[in-house]
């Protein structure tokens, strides 16, 4: 049940919320906020991996 939730959750990511390495961003100039999203997306797509 958690895999398909976080399955779910990672195609919502990816229709929802901008990619960033697509727009080349540098990590060491990211905003707070981006990077509150990147590691949200690192989370959502390492528990849909489990």
């Amino acid at each position: 049940m958690k895999k398909t939730v976080f399955k779910a959750l990672a195609k919502i990511n990816k229709l929802l919320l901008p990619s960033f390495t697509k727009k080349k961003l540098d990590i060491t100039k990211a905003s707070k906020f981006q990077l509150a999203i990147i590691g949200w997306k690192a989370f959502v797509t390492i528990n849909s991996l489990d």
